[in-house]
């Protein structure tokens, strides 16, 4: 009620405010917790981007880490694994459906698919990717090799998809037409396969000791001509976003310019390493020339004319 007792016209939304507001920093915390990279990179977008990209990303994250160990660490079974994953999903689309969710980070989530038009479309295909990452029986003995297709599958739903989600976030206050819509999504999808492709090499000692897991290769181990195979698809599909970032809102650009150029740095670090050698160390870029991509990705934003 306001002073001389009239109704408030915010109160109705206070709690709801107030909830989605924690919900929105639990979100952040998640970032913080696993990724200093997409952290900065996040902190590098418009306000109004901001917490919708790390509301994205907590999902992803939680849903991942779901099938990657925390869950099994726990002491889940292969069906409890499956049932959790399958509950998680359920409880997603719920909060896409109503606006709410009991479940912070899903709240989050929730409100920006609302917010940005992003519907089960897009999030299908991702919990799809997610599921065939479980482990076919307790025992965790069994290896899980892609092949071509498989590979082609698993890489649209764990990362092109979530590419168009923040695409669908870059645009909902904006107009572009039909053939600009086109380059911005291929460059979305192109954006992130490559992310994946690289994450795939730069993870290959943890993905198959730990994980039991041939994204590139299948069973067999990557050679040096196997890898010199994916720097040339990885660097074919970074030239296809970089296309399409002058089309992005301006205050998305330098972000997506710097999470590029860090993952093009990556490439180029792993291509000069033996692939046997990438079995057993992570490659990493430097602070020192993580500072000077973000501050080329700037300079370029900053200068570019302004649409």
């Amino acid at each position: 009620m306001t002073r001389d007792g009239s109704p408030d016209s915010a109160a109705p939304h206070e709690a709801l405010d107030r909830f989605t507001h924690a919900a929105e920093v639990a979100a952040g915390d998640v970032i913080r917790t696993y990724s200093t990279s997409f952290g900065l990179a996040t902190r590098l977008l418009g306000r109004r981007h901001r917490r919708h990209i790390r509301n994205i990303y907590a999902m992803v994250r939680v849903a991942d880490e779901i099938v990657d160990g925390v869950a099994a660490e726990a002491g889940l079974g292969h069906g409890e694994l499956d049932a959790a994953l399958r509950d998680y999903r359920t409880e997603t689309h719920r909060a896409i459906r109503t606006g709410y969710s009991s479940d912070l980070v899903l709240h989050a989530f929730g409100r920006t698919a609302r917010d940005a038009g992003i519907g089960e479309s897009l999030t299908d295909p991702f919990f799809d990717s997610m599921r065939s990452d479980l482990p076919s029986q307790d025992a965790g003995s069994t290896f899980t090799a892609y092949d071509e297709s498989a590979h082609e599958r698993y890489v649209y739903g764990s990362a092109e998809v979530i590419g168009l989600m923040c695409l669908q976030v870059f645009l909902r206050d904006e107009a572009r037409d039909d053939a600009d819509l086109e380059t911005l999504r291929t460059g979305a999808r192109q954006l992130g396969a490559a992310f994946q492709n690289v994450n795939f090499l730069r993870d290959l000692a943890d993905d198959t000791t730990r994980l039991r897991r041939g994204y590139l290769s299948g069973e067999r181990r990557l050679t040096d001509a196997d890898r010199d195979a994916w720097i040339r698809t990885i660097r074919e599909q970074l030239d296809h976003a970089r296309r399409a970032i002058p089309l992005l809102p301006r205050d998305a650009r330098t972000a997506v310019r710097s999470a590029l150029a860090l993952f093009e740095a990556l490439a180029d670090r792993i291509e000069r390493i033996p692939a046997a050698e990438l079995y057993h160390r992570r490659v990493r870029v430097p602070g020192a020339r993580k500072a000077v991509l973000v501050a080329s990705a700037a300079l370029r934003t900053w200068t570019e004319p302004r649409r």
